[in-house]
């Protein structure tokens, strides 16, 4: 996301925010997060407004928003509980100590009024849930009732591992954390994430029930919400919510994970129900361009503009370098990898060759803060210019931040009208927090104006038959892509998990559950578009 991430730590000082609660109340978004120095609202989830008049204990971590009769009552980590009706002018006031949660809390409220909170964060204990009182200060009307646990020896998705990472695997050390619960027709499906916030494979997984504190039952699905692979990757520690027009979504922790195991992002991703009660997290292309809330009316069937990367791979210049963050790191995908010039002065800038004509309709940069020495929330911005040619001699510029800086590290322009060109150019003006002029991702989109690719042939899926986890899929190679998109789940209809991968056609995954058979496409990708895979193998 977009967002003026807040700088946290020793120095070289780096960026978070993580463990968002998002709700929609009085007509407006509100989003609160962990280490972020206030909260913010928004009318359209897309510019948001720091509100740090709170009252709260903000620096708890953890957040967990609800409202309740008019009112939003807010936790976190050991916080009381605390409620304004007024979270944009008015300050918060505690209203109950009684309850405090030890673990990352959720508080929910049933059709009949009654109110849970849900709480846990640990390698080795349960996700926990408990009734309080909300006509009596929120006391415990129960006592805290452990709901499940991690179980490794089944599910993948609960292994503590990157996606690259070999056999054998640790067969504890997962933590189960950042419970959420959400009511859908009539069923409680209490969501849950593993297995470590600093993971690339850090995703939510689901057990449903009947009531609210359960039995609960794992959903073989899961992980629904699952993103190890791409430019951003982690999606846990998520907050299910509903838009102003109904549909649901779900803003999650992304990792960094560089400078500090919580250096993190937001992300937000369209999620639905299928007809038989399947919550499903739409992390395809995720970290490209998305439609905002409320612009697509039926999100289950995409999202999407349809722009594609233009600038993976491509070859680039740049005025300085620093030898540890080589040019190629700011396009390949990777926003653990970036790029550096030798200072922050004005006037360094970088080149990108996109090898070709192509349309230009958005832009992303993504600063790194190489060398930050800022503390807390800046109060400046990034200033740069963004130019484009069609020969690499006349140059027309589509970004103008020199003046309109912002504190955008992820900084996304849409273009009023897409452009046609083969070069970019950034140059920089001023670089904030003391950083040097640095970039994990220059990613340009729109269309190469050629053909997408052919369609993956050959796809074979073989289970490991010592550990039912883990399963390699393999396909012929197609020329023309410049990656492919894996695609599986439960159900031939039902391919809704996915690996984006680069530079092979052979992928090994460890997150499948033990006693579960699984559905497997390929589809390929390059900057003219994608083709669906038509072939399903199973395995």
């Amino acid at each position: 996301m977009d967002f003026p991430y807040c700088f946290q730590g020793n120095l070289p000082s780096w960026r978070t925010a993580a463990d968002p609660a998002v709700i929609v109340y009085k007509g407006e978004y509100w989003l609160f997060a962990t280490k972020s120095k206030g909260y913010w609202r928004s009318k359209d989830c897309l510019h948001w407004t720091l509100v740090t008049q709170t009252g709260l204990p903000i620096d708890n971590d953890a957040p967990a928003v609800l409202e309740i009769g008019g009112k939003l009552y807010w936790t976190a980590i050991d916080a009381g509980i605390y409620t304004t009706n007024d979270p944009g002018r008015e300050e918060w006031r505690l209203v109950s100590d009684a309850t405090r949660s030890p673990g990352d809390p959720d508080l929910f409220q049933d059709d009949d009024g009654r109110v849970y909170l849900y709480s846990g964060c640990s390698d080795t204990g349960p996700i926990e849930g408990q009734e309080i009182d909300p006509n009596n200060g929120f006391k415990p009307l129960t006592d805290r009732k452990g709901l499940f646990k991690g179980n490794i020896a089944s599910h993948g998705a609960e292994i503590p591992a990157e996606p690259t990472d070999a056999p054998p695997y640790k067969t504890s050390g997962a933590w189960i954390e950042g419970p959420w619960m959400t009511k859908h027709d009539g069923k409680y499906y209490l969501q849950y994430s593993a297995p470590g916030t600093e993971l690339k494979t850090y995703n939510d997984s689901v057990y449903v029930s009947d009531y609210p504190l359960g039995p609960f039952k794992y959903a073989p699905y899961s992980p629904f919400s699952f993103k190890p692979t791409g430019f951003a990757t982690g999606v846990g520690h998520s907050t299910t919510f509903q838009d102003l027009g109904g549909r649901y979504w779900r803003i999650s922790s992304m990792t960094i994970s560089m400078r500090h195991k919580f250096e993190r992002r937001l992300g937000m991703f369209p999620t639905w129900f299928t007809h038989d009660g399947q919550i499903v997290c739409n992390t395809y292309l995720g970290d490209y361009p998305q439609y905002a809330p409320g612009v697509v009316k039926d999100i289950s069937k995409g999202n999407s503009p349809g722009w594609m990367l233009l600038t993976y791979k491509k070859k680039a210049t740049a005025s300085s370098t620093l030898d540890a963050h080589p040019i190629g790191d700011a396009f390949d995908e990777d926003i653990r990898t970036w790029w550096s010039a030798k200072t922050g002065n004005a006037d360094e800038w970088m080149q990108v060759d996109l090898g070709k004509i192509c349309r230009i309709d958005a832009a992303q940069i993504n600063f790194a803060d190489e060398g930050a020495t800022q503390l807390g929330r800046l109060q400046d911005g990034y200033g740069y210019k963004l130019d484009v040619s069609t020969n690499g001699k006349s140059w027309t510029t589509i970004v103008e931040r020199s003046t309109d800086k912002r504190d955008a590290p992820h900084d996304y322009a849409q273009l009023d009208k897409p452009v046609k060109a083969r070069y970019a150019r950034i140059t920089n003006t001023h670089m904030p927090a003391g950083a040097k002029f640095s970039i994990s991702g220059l990613r340009l989109f729109g269309s190469g104006l050629s053909r997408a690719p052919q369609e993956a042939s050959g796809a074979q899926v073989t289970r490991d038959a010592t550990d039912n986890r883990q399963a390699t899929i393999s396909w012929n190679a197609v020329n023309e892509a410049d990656g492919y998109i894996v695609r599986y789940g439960v159900a031939k209809d039902k391919l809704f998990s996915n690996y984006q991968v680069y530079d092979a056609n052979m992928l090994r995954i460890h997150t499948l559950n033990i006693g579960v058979s699984y559905y497997f496409t390929v589809d390929t990708i390059n900057d003219s578009g994608v083709t669906k895979g038509s072939s399903v193998a199973q395995g």
